[in-house]
């Protein structure tokens, strides 16, 4: 792999044909972030969850207590969607295929448009007081264990998940595909989904999943800041503020930022103490305000879906 030529020497994409350009990249990637508003994710036949079904198959082969045996499972299978990608692209090879394969690939990998729809149904069940069913759908948010969270432990973990997935969802693919086009778009996706899948700490996963993770905050890491960034360019009521002076106090590199941020723009507190599968985690607090009611999720959802058409007009005004 190697970057090609593109329009007046900028481009936006990697492709082994030099036919990708900073233009048809662009319009690609906002194109994709149009068709994930308008439709969310594919009802059948998800890339994301075919990727997942081959990570599981390969895991079944390689899987051992070791981190070398992670570093090849993620190896394998980030190197894999990455040459799917660089074959995407040397199939595609003129604008209009290119852009519309951007297009399609794009659409497959983000998930903002279901996040939302997540926290909304969240924000629906609090509102009318069915803390029960909040509780029994908030791992699809989350990892955090919700069988003791009473209404305002639900939703302070729906705002934080929404903000924290705001960039893993949006942004960060958006901004690999800026980077490295079609391959950067599969790469990310499949870094962020064997995170999800072996990543956490878990006697099973504590080695083995260690590559994934830290692959993870890696790839991240950018990202994240950038949708910090984006968080107080579209609230401007103290994210900015918030993410400077709280962004490094969460234990994730990366998570910090962007909740650290969405409590300044919502004027709220977040951190505390949550549970994972019996290990219970303190952290430290973010936000000078309230705890967050049932309303910001409503607010966080709506800031999520302003940052990500932010992310696509920076992307289209580097066309």
């Amino acid at each position: 792999m190697g970057p090609g030529s593109g329009y007046g020497g900028r481009r936006i994409g990697w492709s082994g044909t030099g036919m990708s350009s900073m233009r048809v990249s662009a319009e690609g990637l906002v194109l994709g972030v149009a068709l994930d508003a308008l439709l969310g994710d594919p009802k059948k036949w998800h890339p994301v969850a075919g990727f997942g079904r081959v990570a599981s198959v390969a895991e079944r082969y390689l899987y051992a207590d070791a981190r070398w045996r992670g570093v090849v499972h993620t190896g394998l299978l980030v190197g894999g969607a990455g040459a799917l990608g660089i074959g995407i692209e040397r199939v595609a090879r003129g604008r209009v295929a290119h852009g519309l394969a951007t297009a399609g690939v794009t659409w497959a990998v983000l998930g903002g448009t279901s996040l939302g729809r997540e926290g909304l149904a969240m924000a629906r069940f609090l509102e009318r007081g069915d803390l029960e069913a909040a509780r029994e759908r908030l791992p699809h948010l989350c990892a955090r264990d919700p069988r003791g969270l009473d209404a305002e432990g639900v939703t302070r973990a729906v705002v934080e998940s929404v903000a924290e997935n705001t960039s893993d969802a949006s942004i960060a693919p958006l901004f690999w595909g800026a980077v490295a086009g079609v391959p950067g778009l599969l790469m990310y996706r499949a870094v962020n989904t064997l995170d999800a899948m072996v990543g956490y700490r878990s006697p099973r996963y504590e080695r083995f999943g260690w590559a994934a993770a830290r692959l993870d905050d890696a790839v991240n890491w950018v990202p994240a800041r950038v949708t910090g960034g984006l968080v107080a360019l579209c609230s401007g009521r103290g994210a900015w503020r918030m993410l400077l002076r709280d962004g490094g106090k969460h234990p994730s590199p990366n998570a910090g930022r962007c909740e650290a941020a969405f409590a300044g723009a919502l004027g709220v507190r977040l951190g505390g103490v949550n549970e994972y599968a019996g290990r219970v985690e303190r952290r430290p607090e973010m936000g000078d305000g309230r705890a967050p009611e049932v309303r910001d999720i409503r607010g966080a959802v709506r800031l999520s879906a302003a940052v990500t058409v932010a992310a696509a007009a920076v992307i289209w005004s580097l066309r």
